[in-house]
């Protein structure tokens, strides 16, 4: 396979500035470019965390989420972190509630989850 690692992966999120603030200001994202896109009227902004990046799509009246989080589809985006708890503190200090640590009974380590402001879920796995 010539294939080498995930370039990016894409949302769509139904309101862009507090999805824009949520990842930049809340998550702590690098904006690399943003675009409105007159076309399209929506707008395109790419981000990246560490070698990772996120392409945020703001489009006007996008469909809902069939369900939470079982939807076909992508089910959520977990972030990698080495201090669950200092993790969840900051999340707090800016506003963001996580659900209760549990443990991976696959991988036997500690993970939570929390929602981006469209209910998207979002993992936190140490």
């Amino acid at each position: 396979m010539l294939l080498h690692t995930i370039h990016h992966v894409a949302i769509i999120v139904s309101d862009y500035k507090k999805s824009r603030d949520f990842y930049v200001n809340k998550l702590g994202f690098e904006i690399i470019r943003e675009n409105f896109r007159e076309e399209r009227n929506d707008y395109k902004l790419d981000l990246r965390l560490g070698d990772c990046e996120l392409e945020i799509f703001g489009v006007v009246n996008p469909p809902q989420r069939v369900n939470h989080p079982e939807a076909c589809g992508l089910r959520h985006l977990a972030f990698l972190v080495t201090d669950m708890e200092g993790v969840i503190k900051e999340l707090k200090a800016v506003g963001i509630d996580t659900e209760e640590v549990r443990i991976d009974e696959f991988t036997g380590k500690k993970m939570t989850f929390f929602f981006d402001p469209d209910g998207l879920p979002l993992e936190l796995h140490e």
